[in-house]
């Protein structure tokens, strides 16, 4: 009989499920998953990093889900896998225990008039919805969320709790957003006005397309004539900061705390890492990959791996560096004048 949370799956139904090769008892049961240096009997564990490599052999896991080359080195059933994170990933997923959301309205939220709310979808206590909103069928809404007017929740989308959908915002199909985000405010545009600033109107929304994930805390501001742009698979850690007419590609992600400037764009399957900042108006290509902590200060045309900032350092050495630092532009003149064989 094939096997669910409950009762656990055998390694056999795992590997053909998945599509991984098995060595060791094929009715294994597994009921859950840990870490290798946790896991215990009835556990699934999964090894990545090599750096874990010398947790391997004393592991108390039901089975490990670990790439060829590591499988010689394990005491207990392995599922070889080509990318084993993933893997475990989609093993880890069996056990993920999601309480369903019962269809309908609590008496505790506001629904305006003129809002449309479909059958299927949940709404949880003290929602408000305004006039103009819609929330698609099989949508959860949790508690204490704001969806402003002319906003929309997507088919099957999430809003886990406190979520404000301020105006104008669109969210796809699957779309999960994490507590305390923020969607949809102005966007921070202002016209210095000789000797004061003068507000820009927002008059843009927000989409955010089909199977994207939006962090805890997480602001995304509408634009200021266009919408600001989410494409299809992106995920967003927490705390991160999108300004407005800022456009995302699909199936990029950026890791917390980044933020990106007005009008950026972003390629398709970048990694922002944590952290990390881009100014507005640049562009940054496809595949690019922004190590922790960087600054992009120009646009990227070529794929690849860019990283900015000075590494940690000793405070001594750094002391010492700083002052080198200040003294960068006299050193590279003397240079110059020596390499060109005339008195400074």
């Amino acid at each position: 009989m094939p096997g669910d949370a409950d009762t656990g799956y055998r390694l056999d139904e795992l590997a053909e499920r998945f599509g991984l090769t098995l060595q060791g008892d094929p009715a294994r049961r597994v009921l859950g998953v840990g870490t290798l240096a946790q896991a215990g009997r009835g556990q699934i564990a999964f090894l990545a990093n090599p750096r874990y490599a010398a947790q391997l052999a004393a592991t108390g896991a039901a089975a490990v889900v670990l790439d060829a080359a590591s499988a010689a080195n394990c005491p207990v059933p392995v599922l070889i896998a080509r990318d084993p994170y993933l893997a475990f990933a989609r093993i880890a997923a069996l056990f993920e225990r999601a309480p369903a959301a019962a269809p309908g309205v609590h008496a505790s939220s506001v629904i305006e008039p003129g809002a449309t709310i479909d059958p299927g979808a949940s709404i949880g206590a003290q929602c408000f919805v305004a006039a103009g909103a819609r929330v698609d069928a099989g949508a959860v809404v949790g508690p204490q969320c704001v969806i402003g007017p002319d906003c929309v929740v997507g088919v099957q989308s999430r809003l886990v709790a406190r979520v404000t959908l301020v105006l104008r915002v669109r969210l796809g199909a699957r779309v999960l957003v994490h507590p305390g985000a923020v969607l949809g405010s102005d966007g921070f545009g202002l016209a210095w006005a000789g000797e004061r600033w003068e507000k820009v109107p927002q008059l843009g929304g927000v989409r955010v397309d089909d199977d994207c994930e939006i962090g805890a805390n997480t602001t995304i501001d509408r634009g200021a004539i266009e919408d600001t742009v989410i494409e299809e698979g992106a995920k967003l850690d927490n705390q991160i900061q999108i300004a407005h007419n800022v456009h995302i590609g699909a199936h990029t992600a950026l890791a917390g705390c980044a933020a990106v400037a007005g009008s950026a764009r972003i390629g398709r399957h970048c990694l922002i890492g944590g952290g990390a900042g881009v100014l507005g108006h640049l562009q940054v290509c496809d595949r690019v990959t922004i190590t922790a902590m960087s600054l992009v200060t120009h646009s990227i045309r070529e794929p690849g791996e860019y990283s900015s900032g000075v590494p940690l350092q000793d405070n001594r050495q750094w002391r010492r560096n700083a002052v080198r630092f200040k003294q960068l532009d006299e050193m590279a003149r003397r240079l110059a004048a020596l390499e060109k064989g005339t008195p400074r």
